[in-house]
């Protein structure tokens, strides 16, 4: 049984409940966490013990350390394990995060994900912001060339507007779509657009940094974004064994599996 049940992203099947990994970066997103052995053996207990098969990183975290966390806990990564990664932020300080989408970076970004992760191709690389100081189109020409290289995989955008998404699904056939949505921030309308063209949606913050709990209760949060429709996705964060054991009970005790 997989948490949430399950869910076709980037020619894999995985559970629809994932793991957000920016909160075993330090605080700020900055640097590793306290302790590194808990963070190895959280992300094991989520994979083995939680049969969470969704795992969501990027090279901003850290920047790089989650990344290295995750070769160190997981590789060689079961075949059923999505490991998705993003690059196009560049982290100058704890709880800084700049757009920098420079073809050259964007691709200098994916070859250090590549080494660190210890893959040949990034099965799903998501554009983590659009810069708007930069040609779009040289930004996603960059990932579809990757991807024609055979480093990427699948394509998905982070963070973007019905307008985007428009615009860019027909003409590079997008894996997923990651952007904010819990209860405080009800109202996307790429969700809706996701559910019609059968595109995954990935709510990052689903729990809203903890604001949208209650006394511990995480199921309430969660029942309300997977009740949306079965191509929701939600990846909540934790660097505690306990929280993560806590939103996967919810999630099954709520018949979500």
């Amino acid at each position: 049984m997989k948490p949430g049940g399950t869910i076709d992203i980037a020619g894999k099947t995985v559970s629809r409940l994932g793991l957000g990994t920016l909160r075993l970066a330090g605080p700020g997103g900055w640097g590793g966490p306290d302790d590194r052995a808990q963070a190895v053996g959280l992300l094991r207990e989520a994979v083995h013990q939680h049969g969470i098969t969704h795992i969501d990183t990027a090279d901003s975290y850290g920047p790089h350390t989650v990344e290295d966390l995750l070769k160190e806990a997981l590789h060689p990564y079961p075949d059923e394990v999505l490991i998705a990664t993003k690059v196009g932020l560049v982290r100058p300080a704890p709880d800084v995060w700049t757009p920098f989408g420079h073809p050259a970076y964007l691709r200098a970004s994916v070859e250090g994900s590549l080494r660190r992760l210890g893959v040949e191709r990034l099965e799903l690389c998501y554009l983590h912001r659009i810069d708007w100081e930069v040609p779009v189109e040289d930004q996603i020409g960059t990932l579809e060339a990757l991807r024609e290289e055979g480093k990427v995989g699948h394509i998905g955008l982070s963070k973007i507007t019905a307008e985007d998404f428009h615009r860019w699904h027909g003409e590079i056939g997008l894996a997923a779509v990651q952007n904010v949505l819990n209860i405080h921030d009800r109202h996307d309308p790429v969700q809706e657009l996701c559910r019609d063209h059968g595109v995954p949606y990935v709510p990052y913050r689903p729990l809203a940094a903890g604001s949208a709990t209650h006394e511990g209760d995480v199921y309430t949060p969660l029942s309300w974004l997977l009740g949306l429709g079965p191509h929701i996705a939600p990846i909540p964060g934790t660097g505690n064994p306990s929280h993560l054991a806590n939103i996967v009970r919810a999630v099954m005790l709520g018949g979500w599996e």
